[in-house]
């Protein structure tokens, strides 16, 4: 019989879905966020301990199963991604804009300006060092909104802030690393046109997105509400996620940003609708996004980290460059936000919120790898990888517990806060 390669995803994906549910209620037990469960099932079910992707009855295409689970991670962080921006308040987002504005760019400038000396002193050329601080410049902003959405507190001050600052953030670590490429020589010099060029293009596909969402996706399901043969079979729901789909594609293609921006910016736009259409939306993404594809995402982390191969000697640089990578992105987004009028208490949460670097940390770091500034044997790229998968891990814990500390200002901020029931429906004029 010829083999078919679609029957090991079957049970592969039974066995993340299963492992990543046990894991994340286990988490949720111990009064830890779901996601932390999930992540590190991850790295057991991974080459650390288990190596799933390796067992026997995945032997015939092991790659072509990688790449598919890969594949459905992707969807699955984008989908987290669409579901944060239907949870936003656009009044409340832009009231943080000089917040993220701030702590955005300080936050992706401070890891570089930290990094780079403490890599050089080990040792390391410039290049190196100038690609490793720019790789921990990002930060993977769907970590923290989704602990921010199991614990409710997504819609506070800080947690639009966090949304905010990750947006500003996004476009200058584009920035940083399209011009690190470019004068670590593996695209010729460096040419200001081809830099002027990148921001326009951002700038412009910003705008022309952000508009569209705003005046035109909630114009067509509330369109679809009215005229009820349309939202039959659910119309609603399937032409929302057709949005997500398409503005991330958009958002890779035509702006040159992560398709997870794009995802976010149709949620944004479709978060203006009524209640009930929000409602229906919501319903539709939850039960695909948390039983299917978002599990996958955070497992897939994990299976791709192998811990057993850790070199020991590069133990004592990966803890000095963990250090600076939590605290320059606390430091540095911390500052900016109390530069931009928060407290010192909100401006701790912001900038703890923005320690993760997961997927987009390590997709600069594979950049790395295919522009030739590192080698997959180098202890500077293990240490690199082994503080992306920490800082990873240890943002759902910090999260959670620097929102359990006591603030003298949470009573009064939270009472400012309109919750999505009190909320009044929004009704789009036609």
């Amino acid at each position: 019989m010829e083999h078919n390669p679609v029957i090991p995803l079957f049970i592969a994906l039974a066995v993340i879905i299963i492992a990543a549910r046990i894991a994340g209620t286990t988490a949720r037990r111990m009064k830890q966020p779901r996601v932390l469960g999930e992540l590190l099932v991850g790295v057991l079910l991974g080459p650390t301990l288990l190596d799933m992707l390796h067992w026997s009855v995945f032997k015939h295409d092991p790659v072509l199963l990688e790449e598919t689970i890969h594949e459905l991670a992707e969807i699955g962080v984008l989908l987290l991604m669409f579901k944060v921006g239907l949870e936003v308040h656009i009044k409340q987002l832009l009231e943080v804009g000089v917040v993220a504005a701030i702590a955005g760019v300080i936050g992706a400038l401070l890891p570089v300006a930290m990094t780079m000396p403490l890599v050089m002193l080990a040792g390391e050329a410039w290049q190196p060092a100038l690609f490793t601080g720019v790789a921990l410049a990002a930060t993977s902003v769907s970590i923290s909104a989704q602990v921010l959405l199991e614990l409710g507190v997504l819609q506070t001050k800080e947690g639009n802030a966090l949304l905010a600052t990750a947006l500003v953030d996004d476009v200058v670590a584009i920035l940083l690393i399209s011009l690190t490429i470019a004068i670590t020589g593996t695209q010729g010099s460096v040419q200001v046109s081809e830099l002027v060029n990148i921001v326009l293009k951002m700038t412009v596909y910003l705008v022309v997105a952000s508009l569209i969402a705003w005046f035109i996706l909630p114009r067509i399901t509330y369109w679809m509400h009215t005229h009820p043969a349309n939202a039959e079979s659910f119309g609603i729901p399937a032409v929302a996620l057709a949005m997500a789909f398409a503005f991330g594609w958009s958002a890779e293609i035509f702006g040159g940003i992560a398709a997870i921006t794009g995802a976010f910016i149709a949620g944004v736009g479709l978060s203006r609708n009524s209640r009930p259409i929000k409602n229906e939306i919501e319903l539709a993404v939850n039960n695909i996004a948390y039983a299917f594809v978002v599990p996958i995402f955070f497992v897939s982390v994990g299976l791709k980290t192998d811990l057993s191969s850790f070199p020991l000697s590069a133990l004592p640089f990966t803890i000095g460059l963990l250090l600076v990578a939590v605290s320059s992105k606390v430091i540095g987004c911390g500052l900016g936000a109390k530069l931009g009028g928060f407290n010192n208490f909100e401006s701790l949460r912001v900038g703890v919120c923005m320690i993760s670097r997961g997927e987009v940390g390590l997709i600069i770091a594979a950049l790395g790898i295919t522009s030739g500034v590192y080698q997959t044997s180098d202890p500077l790229f293990a240490a690199l990888f082994m503080v992306i998968l920490l800082t990873t891990v240890l943002t759902p814990v910090l999260v959670r517990w620097v929102f359990k500390l006591p603030n003298q200002n949470d009573e009064s901020d939270n009472q400012s806060q309109t919750s999505p029931q009190q909320k009044p429906e929004y009704s789009i004029e036609v």
